[in-house]
């Protein structure tokens, strides 16, 4: 069984960096740091997914992704009316059978609770990690997506509720615990400095420039 994990990143990735701080310089952090996290599973394939309505602009997404990943990490340009479909619709075209879409400013996300979703997928047809202030913060499907979610935005605040609503029965959707997003300057809080990990965001938000893009 083939699994992915996609680090999904969109225009909105990193657009509400703290005072003093590089928006794109901020959205590159948390796009490495997000991918280091699936980077580190194992029986599972890492990669990003980049997301825009606009071609050009998904573009500009993929090209900026592709230089904070390992070499030879497929980072794939999805469009569509919305990016949970459209990107789970490039993995599957990848061979993907499931799959695991994490939002790019997660980037503390624990991998327990990766592996938690994967194996929801054993009973269910999509499982998903709630965002503590609304949304989701990651969304696992088996693949290809089934019909009944409709058009998932992992950004919309009533997503879990629609998802709840539409499924068929009660187990073809599953729930793990939640965690939190960096979506505004006061989620930085919510890093825990003792926490292993984010050494980009981390060193990005103590005023040093981290570790250069990766290279063969």
């Amino acid at each position: 069984m083939e699994r992915m994990a996609a680090v999904l990143i969109t225009s909105r990735t990193g657009a509400a960096p703290p005072p003093g701080v590089d928006r794109g310089s901020f959205a590159s952090a948390l796009t490495e740091d997000s991918y280091e996290v699936l980077a580190g599973l194992e029986l599972c394939e890492s990669t990003v997914v980049a997301w825009d309505a606009l071609p050009e602009r998904a573009d500009s997404l993929a090209a900026a992704a592709a230089e904070v990943v390992w070499p030879g990490t497929p980072v794939f340009r999805a469009g569509g009316s919305t990016s949970v479909r459209g990107a789970l619709e490039k993995l599957t075209g990848h061979g993907a059978e499931q799959a695991v879409l994490v939002s790019a400013d997660a980037p503390d996300l624990p991998p327990l609770l990766i592996g938690k979703l994967f194996r929801a997928l054993g009973n269910a047809e999509v499982a998903v990690c709630p965002a503590e202030s609304g949304g989701l913060v990651a969304l696992a499907a088996r693949l290809p997506f089934p019909e009944w979610p409709g058009e998932p935005d992992l950004d919309d605040p009533d997503v879990l509720g629609a998802l709840t609503s539409a499924r068929p029965e009660r187990r073809a959707l599953s729930t793990v615990p939640g965690w939190h997003r960096l979506r505004g300057p006061a989620d930085i809080s919510r890093l825990d400095p003792g926490l292993e990990g984010w050494e980009n965001t981390r060193a990005l938000l103590a005023g040093r420039t981290g570790p250069p893009p990766k290279s063969g």
